[in-house]
């Protein structure tokens, strides 16, 4: 397969960037984006030219570090895929593949496709601990938990934190991030004594670290690779009015 490639390079944070084009050629179906780039990135160094700076850590679509913005969609065409997981296959021989980091300005562009979502952290750190004795795995019915909000803590805690749910929202909004993070805890019983505390700090780091409102466009779900769904944003929303009242 051969594609046409259309990348943005950026030297740093305060440099101005610009689109390149691209040639590569030979590109196996069964390849993944990421392994369609290294191939070209050992191209730009034969060549005697400076390679893509671009993220990738487990490329399993576990760790989120992958995230690109491939032809406008954060991860790419695939529904629930991440950018590690698509696969080469997905696109038109032929075709142009326009490549480019997430765009919000919470994620300050480092270099080229690599951002900074350090701001992510940020709001983690802000929601604290959970205050639950460490030690042994204590008995599976010490602390009962109904399967059906078992399940559903567990689905929101399958966020990877990509950012992939700002790159989509025209808002640049973490509120699908923010709320996935806060369902978790706020459905088991171990996130119970912090609750409050937990959500009026998160949602304050959200709003200080520079994300937008959600308006209920509904493009984070869409994007997300691990289909979290917008619920979670509701009950953020509804942890947040009642955790003002107690406050």
């Amino acid at each position: 397969m051969k594609f046409r490639l259309k990348i943005w390079r950026q030297a740093g944070p305060e440099a101005q960037g610009h689109f390149e084009y691209h040639e590569v050629d030979g590109i196996s179906p069964d390849q993944s984006f990421l392994e369609m780039l290294d191939q070209l990135n050992e191209k730009l160094v034969k060549d005697g030219k400076e390679e893509i700076a671009f993220e990738s850590d487990c490329r399993e679509g576990i760790c989120g570090m992958c995230g690109l913005t491939i032809n406008g969609q954060p991860h790419g065409p695939r529904l629930k895929t991440t950018t590690c997981e698509l696969r080469m296959r997905h696109f038109q021989d032929g075709s142009t593949i326009t490549v480019e980091p997430f765009r919000a300005d919470a994620f300050p562009i480092i270099k080229d496709l690599v951002v900074d979502r350090s701001a992510f952290d940020r709001i983690m750190a802000a929601g604290g601990y959970i205050s639950v004795n460490t030690g042994s795995a204590p008995d599976a019915n010490t602390i009962p938990v109904p399967k059906p909000v078992a399940e559903e803590a567990m689905d929101a805690a399958a966020c990877i934190g990509c950012g992939a749910c700002v790159a989509a929202c025209p808002n640049a909004s973490a509120a699908l991030f923010v709320g996935a993070k806060i369902s978790h805890l706020s459905l088991l019983p171990q996130g119970h004594p912090e609750r409050e505390r937990r959500v009026l700090r998160m949602v304050e780091a959200m709003d200080i670290n520079g994300f937008g409102a959600c308006s209920n466009h509904g493009e984070c779900q869409a994007a997300c690779p691990k289909d979290i769904s917008i619920v979670n944003i509701a009950r953020m929303r509804a942890e947040y009015r009642k955790a003002s009242v107690w406050a």
